[in-house]
């Protein structure tokens, strides 16, 4: 099953932004999730459209199975 972190931001313009981390370490926590993404709040790491993240807004994992057959 793949899995993905889904980290969500939004920029100074009041845009939502989510950044994906394909295959996260399984015994992330919550505080090592927040840490992680207050620093590229605070380090001014990404923008998008010339506006930088302003705030966390939140993360998830996402789980999808695929099933594939043959045709």
């Amino acid at each position: 099953m793949a899995k993905t972190l889904e980290l969500i931001f939004e920029t100074a313009a009041n845009k939502a932004v989510t950044l994906t981390v394909d295959e996260p370490r399984e015994n992330l926590t919550t505080q090592e999730i927040a840490t992680g993404m207050q620093t590229i709040v605070d380090q001014n790491i990404f923008e998008v459209g010339g506006s930088p993240f302003a705030l966390v807004k939140g993360a998830r994992v996402v789980e999808r199975n695929i099933v594939e057959y043959e045709v």
